[in-house]
């Protein structure tokens, strides 16, 4: 193949990891030319609810899985932490790569730190993960969605609508506006979502001559840590907008992985730990320990309100 078209979303930071993917195609294989096509999903044009309420975060890959299967592009080039747990059967994922600060940043208009904000601060926030882990160690706060790119929110936040934004570091870093990031939440009292930070390339489960000229870009210890996130998700049949952080770090070998799962309001919530080599079988162990401490019926309250 001569040329490859990447499908991304038109965002800013969407079309900076597509650049980002370009450049490190071009180098890998010289003479190879690669294309954007940019496009608006449902993700992009539904913001007046609630990603959770709106069929959550696989709004934002649909188009371009469409994109792929009609032959208009090769591959597209997503935010690990949007991509659902499961892919359909005619997709794959060869490449989880890329991956940049995995925390959660706090950007407050007047400077202070998540401790510091006053007794009923309105923070913006279009994740319920988000939501229930600062509910979880501030109660008092008043948690409001906030949908739209980077730029879209911050103005909202300079606006006066919110005293400050929970946003994903990666995403700020990516785009020059680190210097925005008034806190870095660690990673046990906020822990993120999975894939948060990674970037994930996808393809046609059946085109062979795209993912050879792609898998060069994978990067295993990062994808076995994803993985193993994912595995979270996928067997607690959790879709991308619960209220479900995963977080998994290699030592050695072996895989660290820790998660929690709460109830949107912070008053419930579960954490599980587990180390191993597999990633399936390190995420199994992880969302076995969920269940047993009541992960089921947190998910179907927010599936049966």
């Amino acid at each position: 193949m001569q040329r490859l078209v990447i499908a991304t979303r038109e965002s800013p930071l969407a079309l900076w990891q597509a650049e980002f993917v370009k450049a490190a195609l071009e180098s890998a294989h010289p003479g190879l030319e690669v294309a954007l096509l940019g496009m608006r999903t449902a993700g992009d044009r539904w913001l007046s609810s609630p990603l959770s309420e709106v069929g959550g975060k696989g709004l934002f890959i649909k188009e371009l899985e469409q994109a792929l299967l009609e032959g208009r592009a090769d591959l597209a080039v997503h935010s690990m932490k949007d991509v659902p747990a499961h892919l359909a059967a005619e997709f794959a994922l060869p490449v989880i790569a890329f991956r940049d600060d995995v925390r959660d940043a706090l950007v407050s208009s007047s400077g202070a730190t998540l401790a510091e904000l006053p007794q009923g601060a309105r923070i913006g926030s279009a994740s319920l993960r988000r939501q229930s882990q600062l509910l979880a160690r501030r109660p008092d706060l008043q948690v409001a969605p906030v949908r739209g790119n980077v730029g879209t929110r911050l103005g909202k936040l300079e606006a006066g609508e919110f005293d400050a934004l929970v946003l994903a570091s990666a995403g700020l870093l990516r785009l020059g506006l680190q210097g925005r990031i008034t806190e870095h939440l660690n990673v046990v009292d906020s822990v993120p979502a999975a894939g948060q930070g990674a970037l994930g390339i996808e393809c046609l489960a059946g085109a062979a001559d795209v993912r050879s000229l792609i898998e060069v870009l994978n990067d295993e210890r990062v994808s076995r840590c994803v993985r193993a996130e994912r595995a979270v998700s996928a067997g607690l049949g959790a879709d991308c907008s619960a209220p479900l952080g995963a977080h998994a770090v290699l030592a050695g070998e072996r895989i660290e992985l820790a998660a929690v799962l709460g109830s949107v309001d912070g008053r419930r919530m579960l954490r599980a730990w587990a180390v191993g080599g597999d990633p399936v079988d390190v995420g199994a162990e992880v969302v076995e320990s969920l269940k047993a401490q009541g992960a089921m019926s947190i998910l179907d309250q927010l599936r049966h309100p």
